[in-house]
């Protein structure tokens, strides 16, 4: 008897600590890409007034018109559609990905207002910014988590439409682009449609 107790508890043990070490890898892949995808649009993207998908589009569109800081719009854009995200798709979804949009936007926030780098050549920024940006997205969604903004609509219309996730937050997106592009400039959306590859 003895020796079978002992030998549960150590089954134990690996248990608790693989848990432990998996929720703390997941937490990592967080916290780095939430801020991976906040240096890419600050540093790279924004400048260029180039989304990295429909939520900054609608961002760069809200700075434009109200001169907002551009991490603030992000955040305005995505707390209206949390509130959907939390009753379809759960608490800890959306947590997540609050989580993750609140430190992308406060990156934004913080190397826009910190960081007055000079703009590099527009190929070279758009290049580092979507391999940038793809890589915080990867790990976010290792994470469990989102980036938020047009996913969440665009999940939640396929669900409703039996239509496929992709093809509505391409069609979202691509109308963002191209309002982007009418009010800004009409190159941005070959820009933006670049980044998403």
């Amino acid at each position: 008897m003895g020796k079978g107790k002992r030998n549960d508890r150590e089954k134990n043990v690996p248990e608790g600590s693989s848990g432990l070490i998996k929720a703390s890898v997941s937490f990592f892949c967080l916290l780095l890409g939430a801020v991976l995808q906040g240096a890419a649009m600050a540093l790279f993207l924004f400048p260029h007034s180039v989304p990295s998908g429909g939520a900054a589009g609608l961002a760069i569109l809200i700075h434009h018109w109200f001169r907002l800081n551009h991490g603030i719009s992000l955040w305005l854009v995505n707390a209206f559609f949390f509130l959907f995200a939390l009753r379809h798709f759960g608490y800890m979804w959306t947590f997540r990905t609050i989580f993750s949009v609140a430190l992308a936007s406060f990156t934004i926030s913080t190397l826009s207002g910190q960081m007055r780098l000079p703009h590099g050549p527009l190929p070279f920024d758009l290049f580092a910014g979507s391999v940038i940006f793809g890589a915080g997205v990867g790990l976010l969604i290792r994470a469990g988590a989102s980036s938020g903004g047009m996913v969440i609509p665009a999940l939640l219309i396929a669900e409703r439409k039996n239509w496929s996730p992709g093809k509505v937050l391409f069609g979202i997106n691509l109308f963002i682009y191209l309002l982007t592009s009418f009010v800004i400039d009409y190159k941005i959306v070959l820009y933006a449609i670049l980044c998403q590859f």
